[in-house]
């Protein structure tokens, strides 16, 4: 192990870029056609007085931090803001020491502070989430070296002091081993309101990319799909049978997970919904491809839930009850064998619950941890998660931003062109768009963890993005 280096936060700046969608994302019940997306950049110093730059992007996603029926999507995106501006202001105050210490420095008040607004774990983690990935960033920079080399060699200095169930786990060992494949296969995510043919499509955007899930296949040709529920066995299992119709005949040997996205208020339903899943005919398909059920019920329930039953006939996994680094355990303690792997939760958080997964496996578990992002966006946001998603191990990766958004929408002409003619194997160029590139369902990784940075040694256009709204304080 390379001896980790001492760094300090020396200044930092925020900023954002409005995100419009060909057509509304629907997270359960709510839909969302437009939101900003959310920028860092730190500078850090080392002990020998270097200076390194670093960023870090994510969407400002309303709807899914926090789903309270009393706050509008304002709300939302200003709880982010502040979130964002808060985690910032923390890891700048968090002194010297490794990466790894200023968070482990930092985290706890930060997320205290946001208890006191009013904000949820998500909204935490996603406040430290952009700060500790933009100093990632600049320490890959200031060594000149790519993230999984980092990470690899632990540059970082990451423990197990947040994780007392690591103890004794060999840190170092499980770093070493990050995996950097060359490329990985996207998962197309269904969502309630999409259309399954071309026929169904009620306002067509003639705009020469897929709208319903048969282009989409045409278009792309993806083996794996991530299905939304609506959390009524009945309707579920009529939605799915039709999706299954056009799955069987466009994607022969497809596999899929289930989202529930909290809709199901008990085990009960859910079990409603495997019984009529294994006595549909036109379900045989999905039956021999479920992967596993996500965050099927609300996470004011889920951690309180014993699911075990459940468990044993599917595999289960958390997302927005995973709202802290107690939370994986807590959820295995109920009959939950996964968890997912966000950006928007943290670096962090991702890797220690996939030393979680992996210590848990050598001792006869059947764990496993997910990749997940339906919104994130082509350039850095995206090249960053792809970083996490390839280091975590996963051999397929939710991926729907490119659809809604259809290329790095706003950002600046001369900004794409830079992201395209860096990463040619990751996008391509059309009608004046950098677009997420897909061959034959897989997505090209090479040059994203190549780049000597967190997967990106670009910077966004400064001149054509926004300086972070402040938040309004309830």
């Amino acid at each position: 192990m390379t001896d980790a280096p001492r760094l300090r936060v020396m200044d930092w700046a925020a900023f954002e870029r409005p995100v419009r969608f060909r057509f509304p994302f629907r997270f359960g019940a709510a839909s969302v056609a437009a939101a900003p997306q959310a920028f860092v950049r730190v500078v850090v110093e080392d002990a020998q007085g270097r200076r390194a730059t670093g960023w870090a992007a994510e969407m400002m996603m309303p709807r899914w931090f926090d789903k309270s029926p009393d706050l509008s999507v304002d709300d939302n995106i200003d709880q982010l803001r502040r979130a964002l501006r808060l985690g910032l202001e923390a890891l700048a105050g968090a002194g010297a020491g490794t990466a790894f210490d200023l968070h482990a420095s930092a985290a706890p008040g930060h997320a205290a502070a946001c208890a006191a607004q009013g904000m949820g774990g998500l909204i935490a983690s996603f406040g430290m989430a952009l700060p500790d990935r933009a100093v990632l960033d600049a320490l890959c920079r200031m060594h000149g070296v790519p993230a999984v080399d980092a990470l690899r060699a632990n540059l970082a200095g990451m423990d197990a002091r947040l994780t007392p169930d690591l103890r004794g786990f060999d840190m170092p060992a499980f770093l070493a081993a990050r995996p950097a494949p060359d490329r990985i296969a996207l998962r197309h995510t269904v969502g309630l309101g999409d259309a399954l043919t071309a026929e169904e499509i009620e306002t067509p955007l003639n705009d020469g990319l897929p709208q319903s899930l048969d282009q989409v296949i045409a278009t792309y040709a993806p083996r794996y799909f991530k299905l939304k529920l609506s959390g009524d066995p009945v309707a579920d299992t009529d939605r799915l049978a039709r999706i299954a119709a056009v799955l069987d005949a466009e994607a022969p040997g497809w596999q899929a997970t289930l989202d529930g996205n909290e809709q199901y208020p008990g085990p009960e339903p859910l079990a409603d919904l495997l019984d009529r899943i294994a006595a549909h005919p036109a379900l045989m398909g999905l039956r021999a491809g479920l992967l596993f059920v996500e965050q099927p019920m609300a996470r004011a329930v889920t951690l309180d839930t014993d699911v075990s039953k459940l468990a044993a006939r599917v595999a289960l996994e958390i997302d927005e009850s995973d709202a802290d680094l107690e939370s994986f355990p807590q959820a295995r303690r109920l009959g939950y064998t996964g968890v997912s792997s966000k950006s928007c939760k943290g670096v962090y958080r991702a890797l220690l619950n996939a030393a979680r997964v992996a210590q848990g496996n050598a001792e006869g578990a059947r764990l496993f941890l997910s990749a997940e992002d339906l919104t994130v966006q082509p350039g850095l946001a995206l090249q960053q998660d792809l970083v996490l998603v390839a280091v975590t191990g996963n051999a397929h990766v939710e991926r729907n931003g490119h659809h809604f958004a259809g290329g790095m929408g706003t950002a600046p002409a001369a900004e794409q062109a830079r992201y395209a003619q860096a990463h040619p194997d990751l996008y391509t160029v059309t009608d004046g768009q950098s677009r997420l590139r897909i061959d034959d369902g897989m997505i090209a990784l090479t040059s994203t963890l190549a780049a000597k940075g967190f997967g990106c040694a670009l910077d966004p256009d400064t001149d054509a993005l926004e300086p972070l709204k402040q938040g309004a304080t309830p």
